[in-house]
């Protein structure tokens, strides 16, 4: 049975940072000027008052500018993801924390430089304070790295490191769901698939349903959950999918056996709702944005089928993994071994269908995109091990030949597209005959 391993993370909301750094800067500005001037009197610049005001005018206005740049350096950032990649992936550059600490790094240099100008020559005494001065000075070089590490950010936006940090998330979003096939052990899934279908022969005690504006389902509970399965001697089944996007009056859940009713409350906690889909419990999230960026690649605006065989790598590691894994962790036992809950998962034929349907029906006129899917297919075919997973393959390699015999190609590129090609175009393999 699948031990599902869950980290919780504590966070907080990414636009408390700056104001951080703004409250933290207050109280300095408004502490330590006056230690300062009570302990270090004597520790002076030997800068004259005008320079030394100059100065600190000339940060902090700079300052101002370079907060400006930094919104339109995001901005810039969120608009060329949406607009080349995917709309999707303006999640991820908005929510870089990168970004919130720079703003509230470069703010709150701003705030200490003005506080510091308002002790230079106090009471006309002529002094430019040492210890203020040069903290002022050192938040400004601070900035200027955090500029630095900000703009070589730009260098994330490189479509390479777009496919490598998705295929990466998905990787541990695998990792994290599903055990090895070889480590559940033969025919476990299809065991615990026999016994989530006999619970749902059950008789159905409680339902729960869902009330409210459409929001997509990020993730369950699952401890939790089964805690409360267990508590109640019930066991709980999903009727929605974790990346559902929920209408009012959705099914969420039905409790079959038990005790005594399950607290309603309880159950809403245990599911975590979101505006959008995220990675956590979604193996599919990944391969959506991969397909999504390959489709934009090859529709006819952009052009670019070689952006599709680069998303296709990815595509095929992904798939590659999953067929090595037990995909079953749609059932979740307790301590004792006992099914207590049950939510839907994907199977191998959708990851397949997600994977490659829109992909062949955009790039089948590309001669690179068919000859990439197909070494991508017979790669698959040759490693999963299960029969069922096999002849699904099979299928789609047969309905890829179907399609490029019907596709706009002349004969001869019909016969360049069925020859497998990893690099789509530029090293194509002949496999011996069988």
């Amino acid at each position: 049975m699948t031990k599902f391993l869950q980290v919780h993370k504590l966070s907080m909301p990414l636009w408390l940072i700056p104001l951080l750094y703004v409250g933290v800067t207050a109280v300095c500005g408004f502490v330590l000027p006056r230690l300062e001037h009570e302990f270090f009197e004597v520790y002076t610049h030997g800068t004259s008052v005008a320079s030394a005001q100059a100065t600190l005018s000339a940060i902090a206005s700079g300052m101002l500018a370079l907060t400006g740049i930094v919104f339109a350096l995001a901005f810039v950032m969120v608009q060329f993801s949406a607009m080349a990649y995917s709309p999707r992936l303006v999640t991820w550059l908005s929510h870089d924390p990168t970004l919130f600490h720079a703003l509230g790094l470069f703010t709150a240099t701003f705030l200490y430089a003005i506080a510091t100008l308002t002790w230079i020559d106090r009471d006309g005494n002529g002094k430019v304070p040492l210890l203020s001065v040069m903290l002022v000075v050192v938040m400004l070089i601070v900035s200027m790295i955090a500029f630095a590490r900000l703009v070589q950010r730009l260098k994330d936006l490189q479509i390479t490191n777009v496919l490598h940090f998705i295929g990466q998330r998905g990787r541990e979003v695998i990792r994290a769901m599903f055990p090895r096939v070889d480590a559940a052990g033969g025919g476990a899934s299809e065991s615990w698939r026999k016994v989530a279908e006999e619970v749902r022969q059950r008789p159905i005690t409680q339902t729960l349903r869902y009330s409210g504006e459409p929001w997509t389902v990020a993730h369950f509970q699952i401890e939790a959950l089964v805690r409360q399965a267990q508590e109640a001697d019930a066991v709980i089944v999903m009727e929605c999918a974790v990346g559902d996007s929920l209408a009012d009056d959705s099914l969420l859940l039905r409790v079959h056996g038990g005790k005594q009713p399950l607290a309603e409350t309880r159950l809403r906690q245990a599911i975590r709702l979101s505006r959008e889909r995220t990675f956590e419990q979604d193996p599919k999230y990944p391969l959506r944005l991969l397909v999504d960026i390959a489709i934009r690649a090859l529709s006819p605006a952009i052009n670019d089928p070689t952006t599709a065989v680069q998303a296709i790598d990815q595509i095929e590691d992904l798939l590659l993994r999953l067929g090595r894994r037990a995909l079953d962790a749609g059932c979740v036992t307790d301590q004792r071994g006992v099914l207590r809950f049950v939510f839907p998962t994907p199977t191998w034929e959708d990851y397949l269908a997600l994977a490659f349907d829109e992909i062949r029906q955009y790039g089948a006129g590309s001669v690179q995109v068919v000859r990439r899917l197909r070494a991508a297919l017979l790669s698959l075919a040759e490693s999963v091990t299960e029969a069922e997973h096999k002849r699904a393959v099979q299928r789609y390699l047969q309905h890829l030949d179907l399609v490029v015999e019907h596709s706009t190609l002349d004969a001869l590129d019909q016969a360049m597209a069925l020859r497998e090609d990893r690099q789509g175009l530029g090293m194509s393999r002949r496999r011996p005959e069988q």
